[in-house]
């Protein structure tokens, strides 16, 4: 890794509630069992699960879906590329998205992860103007002719 790829990497204690292209690198300290929930959008069925993950500066919880609940296990150093962060009932949660991607690497360049620094442990005001990227959610809807 050269200087120039580690100055863009951004540390977790760094990140904001509207954090987006997330380029960093994370220990995985734990994972919980996956549950199974249903799409709002077309009801279909999926698995979900959340992965304590952190670097030197703070830990957060990273949302998995499906197929990445399997590749992902404690004890993991991940590169996460083009992550963001959303509000899960208040608090920050790290995602990876279909944009976004992760791979498994050799080390961490830190020691030990931050756990006192948690930063889904804070909870933020989440009105439906941040839910809803900016509208209002009753102007968000569209008629149906």
């Amino acid at each position: 890794m050269d200087d120039n790829e580690s100055a863009e990497r951004m540390k977790i204690g760094d990140l904001q509630r509207y954090s987006k292209e997330i380029d960093t690198i994370v220990k995985v300290v734990s994972k919980t069992e996956p549950r199974s929930v249903s799409s709002r959008r077309d009801m279909s069925s999926h698995q979900v699960c959340e992965a304590l993950v952190g670097d030197e500066t703070g830990s957060i919880y990273l949302t998995l879906w499906d197929d990445a609940i399997d590749g992902v296990e404690a004890g993991q150093v991940l590169s996460l590329k083009n992550a963001y962060i959303k509000l899960f009932r208040g608090s920050m949660r790290l995602n990876i998205g279909r944009l976004g991607s992760y791979e498994l690497v050799e080390s961490a360049p830190f020691e030990e992860v931050n756990l006192d620094n948690n930063l889904s442990d804070k909870q933020f005001e989440q009105s439906y103007r941040s839910t809803f990227g900016g509208r209002d959610r009753r102007y968000s809807r569209r008629r149906r002719y």
